[in-house]
């Protein structure tokens, strides 16, 4: 028994020794390549093996499921499952660290995919306005609406009816109150919602998403008939203003992103509906990566700035100056990639 022990190890040894001999160039050479680029040693790396470099990766992951077929030793196994594993990353990893993404992104990407939206973010837009201008009408001929549109819970003490010194005091005053601070988060979450679903629901062909911006801004019309009838629409204006300037901005784009998906699908041109589709999705995307980042801006000046600063003038001043920052970004900031 020993013997027969004895001679099948030597027999799969000789055959792990032969299989690594025949192969053992391609390995040793995929792993200079991958230590230099490892290294960021790209300029040391000469055409011919960056060239070789795909089929080289092919090569080794064959050696390594042929490896594992046969039952080779231990040790070919696990130097070859390390390569293959460095040389994936090299192959098909990410070829920009979060940093270099991040300054892209800002630097360009972002204001470059909401400009190939433009024509959806018009439409948008005017949804947007049909909204408000509806809701306003619709409490204006009867007040009942207010309560369908708004809700009882989120509407509190703004409720068609109430005094102008009861309205004003639900928009001054509010350092010190706590309820504000709740009112404050659940408008920032019903709207977060509203963007995610506005954007989510895009591929039934863009319809939902519309939906939910009329449904949106109907009610921030009705609210606003509210505090006209009390004679505080300009004050009202200026607390919505200060955080929504950013925040209405990003359920603007990520209604108008939601679009751009549907769109892509009931209209693919001359593409077929999955390249359009994904193009569009790549795009839009992109976008909503930022509408989250302008959730957080929106959130911090809600938290904050709509709290610290108790005067109209000033939050409107705060409002106007983060449209056009805003504004500014998105339509004539061409960055990086428009140099």
């Amino acid at each position: 028994m020993n013997a027969i022990s004895n001679a099948a190890i030597e027999s799969a040894a000789l055959r792990s020794d032969r299989f690594r001999m025949e192969r053992e160039a391609d390995w040793q050479r995929l792993e200079n390549i991958v230590v230099r680029m490892e290294k960021g040693r790209l300029r040391g790396i000469s055409d011919e093996d960056l060239l070789a470099l795909p089929g080289l990766y092919r090569t080794v992951a064959s050696s390594l499921s042929i490896a594992r077929e046969t039952s080779l030793d231990a040790a070919t196994l696990g130097y070859l499952e390390s390569l293959v594993q460095r040389a994936w990353f090299v192959v098909y990893g990410p070829r920009s660290s979060l940093w270099e993404w991040l300054r892209g992104f800002l630097g360009g990407g972002w204001s470059r995919a909401v400009r190939g939206i433009g024509f959806e973010i018009g439409i948008a837009l005017l949804v947007m306005v049909a909204g408000a201008v509806v809701g306003w009408l619709l409490v204006s001929h009867d007040p009942e609406w207010y309560f369908a549109l708004m809700g009882r819970e989120m509407a509190g003490e703004r409720v068609p009816g109430a005094s102008a010194e009861a309205l004003r005091g639900t928009i001054f005053g509010n350092t010190e109150k706590t309820g504000m601070s709740i009112f404050a988060a659940q408008l920032f979450s019903n709207n977060a919602q509203v963007s995610i679903l506005a954007f989510a629901l895009g591929f039934a062909l863009g319809i939902p998403s519309l939906l939910l911006l009329v449904h949106n801004l109907a009610g921030l019309g009705a609210m606003g008939w509210v505090y006209w009838k009390a004679g505080l629409l300009l004050d009202f204006a200026g607390w919505i203003s200060i955080h929504g300037t950013t925040e209405l901005f990003a359920i603007l784009l990520s209604g108008a992103a939601g679009l751009h998906v549907g769109r892509a699908i009931a209209f693919p041109g001359n593409r077929p509906v999955l390249a359009a589709t994904a193009e569009a999705g790549r795009r839009a995307a992109v976008v909503m990566v930022g509408v989250v980042l302008m959730l957080v801006v929106a959130a911090l000046l809600e938290g904050f700035a709509r709290q610290l600063v108790d005067q109209t003038p000033a939050r409107l001043a705060v409002g106007g100056f983060m449209l056009l920052a805003w504004s500014a970004y998105f339509f004539a900031y061409r960055g990086r990639a428009g140099r």
